[in-house]
């Protein structure tokens, strides 16, 4: 084989890891937001329910 070939094979190669690094460091980061966020939809779900049951008890007096 050519030294050219596998140098620029090895510069690929080292690119297509570089990235793959990349896209699971964003893959980790974006899982993270996204548990956040479900955490915090659940905190606004259950102070909505506790509106609403307060907003149905008042209906009931």
């Amino acid at each position: 084989m050519d030294a050219k070939l596998i140098d620029e094979l090895e510069k690929r190669i080292e690119s297509l890891l570089t990235a793959y690094g990349s896209l699971k460091d964003e893959n980790r980061l974006l899982r993270d937001e996204n548990n956040r966020l479900q955490h915090e939809r659940g905190g606004f779900k259950n102070r909505i329910d506790a509106i609403l049951n307060k907003l149905e008890e008042v209906e009931r007096s």
